[in-house]
């Protein structure tokens, strides 16, 4: 099992909200409105936390250890929620999102294969933690740039815990896994050729309730994720490019294989998905 020792990691460098927040480095003169409001949306998609966890267990029903590791997510998660509104609610009390808000982000996500989801939130997770980078740079006020890097840290360790569960899926189920992480690996790889963001919760998960079926058409604001990255965090194909490099080290380490291009993944990917296919006799 690997949630024990996850656990271990996670604990020894878990960040405590009153002691390690700088909150009395507050500089009222250093936060604009504009980045107050980012502050109030971010809190909301990261309440989003608690339908995702849902969504893992109901789909991992067969799967205890990841599951269980799911309790170190989900409570590390809800706490990045929690401590943008702590924020606003010491300094920008108005701002505080309504409980309405956070609930309204809390759907259920349609079934999907769970090896897929992994690698989708792993690659979530890789991103968000360079989007929080480009905040920490962008925002002016001292405590609010220290909590995201703060959430970027954390972000990146999930991803890290998430390659885990990857590498054992590998083992125990082969070419299976490999071609499901291809598949989610090109896609998440590719934001260069799509006109929304790649993000989980950007991406529409239940068809029922097309359109508002992403967590971010839910937010008060459903325009605000676009506004954030291209025009207030300048998050640029500079910045995008260190995401895709990301994801295919990451799949490098993986596959025991080297890619430097979104293309050769979907090489990979071909040629690991054409011997799954069934052979005709």
């Amino acid at each position: 099992m690997l949630y024990p020792e996850l656990f271990k990691q996670l604990e020894s460098v878990r960040w405590d909200m009153d002691k390690d927040i700088p909150w009395d480095k507050f500089d009222a003169a250093s936060l604009s409105e504009e980045q107050a409001q980012t502050i109030r949306m971010n809190a909301i998609t990261e309440w989003s936390a608690l339908p995702a966890t849902e969504m893992f267990l109901r789909d991992n029903k067969d799967d205890s250890d990841f599951s269980a590791f799911m309790s170190i997510w989900f409570f590390e998660e809800q706490k990045h929620s929690l401590v943008l509104m702590e924020y606003l609610r010491r300094f920008r009390p108005d701002l505080v999102p309504t409980e309405q808000e956070l609930h309204d982000v809390r759907f259920e996500f349609e079934p999907a294969p769970p090896l897929e989801t992994l690698m989708l939130h792993f690659c979530g997770e890789i991103r968000l933690n360079h989007w929080y980078r480009r905040a920490a740079d962008w925002h002016t006020e001292p405590v609010i740039k220290h909590i995201y890097t703060t959430l970027s840290q954390d972000e990146a360790r999930h991803g890290g815990a998430y390659l885990r569960y990857m590498k054992r899926a590998i083992t125990n189920f082969g070419a299976e896994a490999k071609a499901s992480f291809a598949k989610i690996g090109v896609l998440m790889a590719s934001a260069r050729r799509t006109a929304q963001a790649l993000h989980p919760t950007n991406l529409h998960v239940n068809k029922a309730l097309f359109p508002r079926d992403t967590i971010q058409s839910r937010l008060p604001n459903p325009e605000w994720l676009e506004h954030w990255l291209d025009k207030q965090i300048n998050f640029d194909a500079v910045w995008e490019n260190k995401v895709v490099e990301r994801i295919l080290h990451n799949m490098s380490l993986l596959m025991e294989r080297s890619f430097t291009t979104v293309q050769e993944l979907n090489r990979f990917r071909k040629e690991i998905t054409a011997t799954l296919a069934p052979k005709v006799a």
